[in-house]
């Protein structure tokens, strides 16, 4: 079938100097999010594409588990900035409401104290303001003060520099003065406690580090624009789950003529006189290219996927200094019942807040206590489980894999933990009503996913190893070679994944 938007696409290809009769070969490594996005982003540009994926199904860690009659996401739940995704059906001329339906979540999240209080953060002011109120008077006027914060920092760090590739020290250099005027030297709590005095609200507006995999206490205030951006663009469903905007790019693909092969690990990317030139995959094939996209951790791609000898900067020795993201235990379960009071989304917060994150970022220890983050997607559509039944997706933050916790003889146990705690909580007799139960653990994020350490963000977000100090987009050490997903600029998260691939076009760009 060829591309609906012919004009489109060779306008494209002129604004690069490419010519058409050419049609570069490009292989995208892995169908995650960042890579889907990269195949339709590189298709557009008139490229013959092929994407080539370890696992047997699409999706990487936004693919799908089925199980007992439920369909769980395993892995992003929450829709933020959807028109990252809308972007990628436009430019070949399709309407993205033909492939799938998002809907608004409110709440947001329901946050829930163990003293028993609640907050719905929402993007209603009036609503919000309220809820501070209740909490503590004189945070509401602090709360309009960080809001503000919030949305310069959002105007520069997503709207202006998101979407910017970071190749040069000097691209960062000539924002770093400006990142020093917005504070972006210090972490997002202590920025939070500048301008709110009850704890649970600062707990409540310096949580949402963790969606990326960063301690809120070290994370760059950077990350704030986070909040900006829920309340901007608000928080979405895909009904069907997540893995139906998969399915969706997918089939956009395969009606944009694009190969995608499955259960075809990348064994090596092949070198010749410092430019790619094709991919060795584990079953021998040969795939001569032009480019690579690798949307996987790049720490692998460059220990695991190219011979030392073609990397100069980043050596093995240069990789291990990078400080991986922390590790998730994600269990997965459905019950014979409904819990028609429950939120979509639910944040379930533990005892002690700064303690489990130090336990967790910096000790490496599995604590005895948790902090959960509850996706009850049922709650939207009820078709992802059987009839008066709900499926569950509950998410724990743990120590990576240098922990050298057993995951294998721990981890049944500390699923059951967290069901005991979810019973007494949130879910009354779940206990007796469930039906089925599974969990993954750091170990599938190193062994099935291919992740450095068993993380589950790629580096951990750190201001040194953000923006120019992240791995670049564009390999410094081999020609052709790029990079999408949470591994490289601008960083983990739906957004970041889906805005690298409209970097990748930049840095394409200005070669």
């Amino acid at each position: 079938m060829s591309l609906p938007s012919p004009h489109l696409c060779c306008e494209s290809i002129r604004d690069t100097g490419i010519a058409v009769m050419n049609r570069p070969h490009a292989v995208v490594v892995g169908a995650g999010f960042g890579g889907l996005a990269a195949a339709v982003r590189l298709r557009a540009r008139g490229m013959k594409v092929t994407v080539v994926e370890a696992l047997p199904d699409p999706g990487g860690r936004a693919r799908v588990f089925r199980r007992d009659g439920f369909t769980f996401d395993a892995g992003p739940t929450v829709i933020t900035a959807p028109y990252l995704l809308t972007e990628l059906f436009e430019l070949v001329g399709r309407d993205p409401a033909d492939y799938f339906e998002l809907v608004p979540v409110d709440p947001f999240y329901r946050i829930l104290f163990p003293g028993g209080e609640s907050f719905d953060f929402v993007g209603d002011e009036k609503r919000l303001l309220a809820q501070i109120e209740a909490f503590e008077p004189r945070d509401v006027d602090g709360y309009r003060k960080l809001a503000r914060h919030a949305e310069q920092i959002f105007e520069v760090g997503y709207l202006r520099l998101a979407d910017q590739p970071f190749s040069r020290l000097r691209d960062m250099v000539r924002i770093i003065p400006r990142m020093l005027q917005l504070g972006n030297h210090r972490s997002v709590y202590s920025l939070v406690s500048r301008y709110l005095m009850d704890e649970r609200l600062r707990q409540v507006f310096s949580f949402e580090p963790l969606l990326v995999g960063g301690d809120p206490y070290r994370t760059t205030s950077i990350y704030l624009l986070i909040h900006t951006l829920e309340r901007r663009w608000g928080v979405h469903f895909a009904l069907g789950g997540t893995g139906a905007i998969v399915n969706g790019l997918v089939r956009l693909l395969e009606e944009l003529d694009v190969e995608i092969r499955y259960a075809n690990p990348v064994e090596q990317i092949e070198v010749v006189n410092g430019r790619v030139a094709g991919v060795l995959t584990e079953d021998g094939t040969q795939t001569p290219c032009d480019l690579v996209v690798a949307n996987a951790d790049p720490s692998i791609v460059y220990t695991q996927m190219l011979d030392s000898r073609h990397r100069r900067r980043n050596t093995n020795r240069s990789v291990a200094r990078k400080r991986s993201s922390i590790g998730l235990f994600v269990g997965y379960f459905g019950t014979d019942r409904t819990y028609p009071d429950l939120q979509h989304h639910t944040i379930l917060l533990g005892p002690r807040y700064r303690g489990l994150l130090r336990d967790i970022f910096k000790r490496r220890v599995l604590s005895d206590d948790f902090s959960l983050y509850l996706h009850a997607p049922t709650r939207t559509d009820p078709t992802l489980a059987p009839p008066g039944h709900e499926g569950f997706y509950v998410l724990s933050p743990v120590p990576n894999n240098l922990s050298g916790i057993d995951w294998e003889s721990t981890g049944d146990t500390y699923f059951s933990r967290i069901l005991e705690s979810l019973e007494q909580r949130l879910l009354p007799d779940l206990g007796d009503h469930l039906v089925t139960r599974f969990h993954v653990t750091p170990d599938y994020f190193e062994n099935t996913l291919r992740s450095r350490d068993g993380s589950a963000f790629g580096p951990e977000p750190l201001l040194r190893q953000s923006a120019y100090f992240r791995f670049h987009n564009r390999s410094p050490d081999v020609a052709g070679l790029y990079f999408v997903g949470a591994g490289t600029h601008p960083g983990a998260g739906l957004p970041g994944v889906l805005t690298s691939a409209k970097v990748l076009e930049r840095v394409l760009r200005e070669r």
